[in-house]
């Protein structure tokens, strides 16, 4: 349990490495600013965008010492005497300090409430991928449209795949790396094909009208060269530590980030998407977790880095 007075955070103090830059650091519970609510912090998952920038990838614009984490989820444990009624109400506290600490002090008009039959393990995890999948079928219809998504093993890819089903995709198809993932995606009644499938990749690539990619490297350019001129490739992600670069103005290649598309939206803005979001969430195959002790955070970072792996590592922020 955690300990009266205290903060346990995980921090970085230079850019490197997670696994050696990190610390997990204790500290004295500063006083709540009186306009905040205080969140004491359940959950939050392990994505590429919470490591990406401990690395220095975008030290443009984050400058440490930073505490790391994007996203989790927490209960309100104290508010300002007009807003007591949110205490013990469960919130996503975001787009303020990091998420991987045991308290987090939140703007009440960007803390996002949770619904009663959205579980804890499953809210950890509702902003970064699925308001990226859900704001990227909105800037690029998918109905009636052909579509090939990479990435087919991440979370972002599987909501991506059936919510364009959802949308009215003509037909969705999922390139995977590991083969570890292919059974999951056939299950969903999506087409899947590993990226060692070249000639069967080109040929899909031929008739695709949206591309959603999250890998660059070999792959992405292989789909981008093989697209017919119409096509719009949007690149959202480069896990292959390589981006897609073109030498034509078609087929169109647009980058998405959520921080961009966001932009100045204001707080009842905010609150609409994720009262889009959750109801998607509750049908949909958001894939299983493995929890971790924020003590055994190294062990967490591991998991994530798994070839192959199936379950999203989340971090336990009250033990």
């Amino acid at each position: 349990m955690p300990i009266a007075g205290r903060n346990l955070a995980l921090l970085y103090r230079q850019f490197g490495d997670p696994v050696d830059v990190l610390t997990l650091e204790s500290s004295s519970l500063n006083p709540r600013p009186a306009d905040m609510l205080r969140v004491q912090m359940h959950y939050a998952p392990i994505n590429a965008s919470d490591l990406i920038p401990i690395t220095g990838a975008y030290r443009h614009r984050v400058a440490p010492p930073q505490i790391a984490g994007y996203e989790g989820v927490g209960t309100v444990i104290a508010a300002p005497p007009s807003l007591q009624h949110r205490v013990g109400q469960r919130v996503l506290p975001l787009r303020g300090v990091g998420c991987w600490q045991r308290y987090v002090d939140i703007d009440p008009q960007l803390a996002v409430p949770v619904p009663d039959d959205i579980v804890s393990t499953l809210a950890a995890r509702a902003y970064i991928n699925p308001l990226a999948a859900w704001l990227m079928l909105q800037q690029w219809p998918v109905s009636g449209k052909n579509v090939l998504i990479t990435a087919g093993g991440s979370a972002c890819a599987l909501l991506l795949a059936q919510w364009a089903h959802l949308h009215g995709a003509q037909r969705v198809v999922v390139v995977y790396r590991s083969s570890a993932h292919a059974e999951r995606l056939q299950a969903l009644g999506l087409t899947a094909l590993q990226d060692t499938e070249w000639e069967a990749m080109g040929a899909v690539s031929a008739q695709t009208d949206i591309v959603f990619d999250a890998v660059g490297g070999e792959t992405g350019q292989y789909i981008w060269q093989a697209l017919p001129e119409h096509a719009h490739f949007v690149a959202y992600g480069v896990l292959s530590g390589t981006p897609v670069r073109v030498n034509a103005a078609r087929p169109a290649l647009r980058w998405f980030h959520v921080r961009h598309t966001l932009g100045d939206i204001d707080a009842a803005q905010w609150q609409q998407l994720f009262s889009e979001v959750w109801p998607l969430l509750r049908d949909s195959e958001c894939g299983e977790v493995d929890i971790f002790p924020l003590s055994e955070w190294r062990a967490a970072i591991e998991s994530y880095h798994q070839s192959g792996r199936a379950r999203k590592p989340l971090l336990c922020l009250d033990k």
